[in-house]
């Protein structure tokens, strides 16, 4: 049996707006612990991480404010779509990530959710909140390389 390619893009869902509003510093893939009920759902892109974040308690780490869908043919024992799920990371990383959110003006963002060899992912980056001076500055280099890339692509 021949094997998929990857593809660029394989993620199930995506947090666009992390990008915007925060400085990524670093970035670290994680495992989740799900349910029978939310693994179907996630393979169906049923996932929303726009509002989750990363919260430390104990030593461990858990993926707060993540909606998944509950799953469509699930019977009485479906899964709470908002429910707080635990990360698995090393003790290492998490203590890495407990001293760098220790930091006034950080926190730990979901960016990207994506299945790796038949499980699912989530990259998770240490992020600084940017100031709205320099969000319009982003969009402003941004604009500008779109006009260059313009330009060039004219000339050839």
């Amino acid at each position: 049996m021949a094997k998929r390619k990857q593809t660029g893009n394989d993620a199930l869902a995506n947090n666009r707006k992390a990008r915007h509003e925060y400085s990524i510093l670093d970035t670290y893939e994680a495992g989740i612990s799900l349910t029978g009920t939310e693994i179907k759902s996630v393979r169906a892109a049923r996932i929303t991480i726009g509002d989750g974040f990363v919260s430390i308690k104990d030593g461990e780490a858990y993926l707060m404010n993540v909606n998944i869908a509950e799953f469509t043919q699930g019977n009485r024992f479906n899964h709470d779509p908002l429910r707080t799920r635990k990360l698995l990371l090393h003790q290492k990383e998490i203590s890495k990530l407990q001293s760098a959110v220790s930091q006034k003006g950080m926190t730990i963002v979901p960016l990207k959710v994506y299945i790796k060899h038949g499980f699912a992912k989530v990259l998770i980056g240490v992020a600084q909140g940017k100031h709205s001076y320099d969000k319009r500055e982003t969009l402003k280099k941004r604009d500008q390389q779109r006009d260059i890339d313009r330009a060039l692509s004219r000339r050839r």
